[in-house]
């Protein structure tokens, strides 16, 4: 986060909200608070107008009180006057203003939100089984960031372009339209771009070398590539392919290796596993690479 904040002489702070949550008394809270909200203005947004149909629970209902609150406490301790956020929050965002309108007494908060990043099926990018794509590199890896973005939907590219790089606009218009092996020379640099602004030139270039020798482009360099390395008298005569996928760290439990290998889901050296029992044998010329899905890649080296 330091990479994009600077937190010395409290230029940034952070904080969290459960120093003052969790002192709440729920009877006061309510009587001092709730008289500010009510139920027929809240039942006008977007977050719980699609959830009514479903059913709306308490705890979700309370949501945006909660959330209001938040940015009085901010404004109360450290003067903090404007809110950012996705525009999915713009209620709660603009209920924590409007409470700090009444409660203080002060007309000085505002709210800002940015629009969300969604495919091109009205869904938020980032939201898998495996959870979202993180800027931290220990979390998603740069090899792993940059497979992200090259592997998008043929028509979320130009959107992605515009709203995560910094690519002039007439180069990016200039790809619109695209299609074919084009197509992903635009998703290519996309990657790169995403990457570079988030990890680095270094760590950019190592995932486009790195992506290019997984597909077969010139340039190709594997180095990038999340690597676990297992001794020789480990290794014996081979490991089985669901104890290896364990021991790579690319499944959560033998049963979920299993399913992937059920689902056609998992290949070695780009050969499709379709045994439980598959086991995974030294290769002639020392490359061991495990494929999950389309997109997740990690290198097994005996040492």
């Amino acid at each position: 986060l330091s990479k994009f904040l600077d937190f010395g002489k409290d230029n940034a702070i952070m904080v969290d909200n459960a120093d003052w949550l969790l002192k709440l008394n729920y009877v006061d809270f309510i009587r001092e608070y709730g008289v500010h909200f009510t139920v027929n203005k809240m039942l006008t947004a977007d977050a719980y107008r699609t959830r009514f149909e479903r059913g709306l629970t308490f705890f979700e209902f309370n949501y945006m009180i909660m959330q209001a609150y938040d940015f009085l406490q901010l404004f109360r301790q450290y003067n903090c006057k404007l809110q950012m956020g996705g525009n999915d929050q713009w209620s709660n965002i603009l209920a924590g203003a409007d409470l700090i309108r009444r409660a203080e007494k002060n007309p000085d908060a505002e709210c800002f939100t940015v629009k969300l990043l969604l495919t091109s099926e009205g869904k938020k990018m980032g939201k898998s089984q495996k959870g979202a794509v993180w800027l931290d590199p220990n979390k998603t890896s740069p090899h792993e960031f940059f497979q992200y973005w090259r592997n998008i939907e043929d028509a979320d590219v130009i959107k992605c372009m515009k709203l995560v790089t910094f690519l002039p606009m007439n180069e990016i218009q200039d790809m619109e339209g695209l299609s074919g092996g084009d197509v992903n020379k635009a998703k290519e640099k996309l990657a790169y771009e995403v990457t570079k602004l988030i990890h680095g030139s270094d760590e950019a270039e190592k995932a486009l070398k790195a992506a290019r020798s997984l597909f077969g482009g010139a340039g190709g360099n594997e180095d990038a590539i999340p690597l676990t390395e297992i001794s020789s008298a480990e290794w014996g005569d081979g490991m089985n392919i669901v104890l290896l996928l364990e021991k790579a760290g690319l499944i959560a439990s033998r049963g979920e290796g299993r399913k992937l290998i059920r689902q056609g889901g998992i290949r070695v050296n780009d050969k499709k596993i379709d045994s439980f029992e598959h086991l995974v044998t030294y290769m002639p010329n020392g490359r061991i690479m495990l494929q999950k899905g389309k997109k997740t890649f990690h290198r097994i080296k005996i040492v």
